[in-house]
């Protein structure tokens, strides 16, 4: 069992950064391949991005590709999903998820554990 609590989220200007982080109980973290995915009103949860167990793979949704940065810190069962370049649409609910299994996954009905979501709002 992982519980995952994600915290970082809040309201910033367009153009602006945030830094989400998710941390994870349990002491088998690194044997989880991670996802961020993000729904906003009236819209389906959708893929952010992913990170594998070791942190040497990682995936990205072709809206955030080149403003977004996943990573991981195995050691404190902790992944982050940097944001930059913030854009209006980029706001939605933020949830991080965990898949005990190898490889990148963009399948939200793949993960086996969530979190709560923060909410990121950006504002115009």
């Amino acid at each position: 069992q992982v519980q995952l609590v994600e915290s970082g989220g809040g309201l910033v200007q367009a153009g602006g950064s945030l830094r989400l982080s998710c941390a994870a109980s349990g002491r088998t973290f690194s044997s989880y391949t991670m996802g961020w995915f993000r729904q906003a009103p009236g819209k389906e949860r959708e893929f952010v991005s992913a990170i594998n167990q070791s942190g040497a793979l990682t995936s990205y949704a072709d809206s955030p590709k080149g403003r977004f940065t996943v990573s991981r810190d195995n050691a404190k069962s902790t992944v982050y999903l940097q944001m930059s370049s913030l854009k209006p649409e980029d706001t939605a609910v933020y949830y991080c998820a965990a898949k005990l299994a190898l490889g990148i996954w963009k399948d939200a009905n793949a993960y086996d554990y969530w979190g709560q979501g923060t909410q990121v709002t950006v504002s115009s």
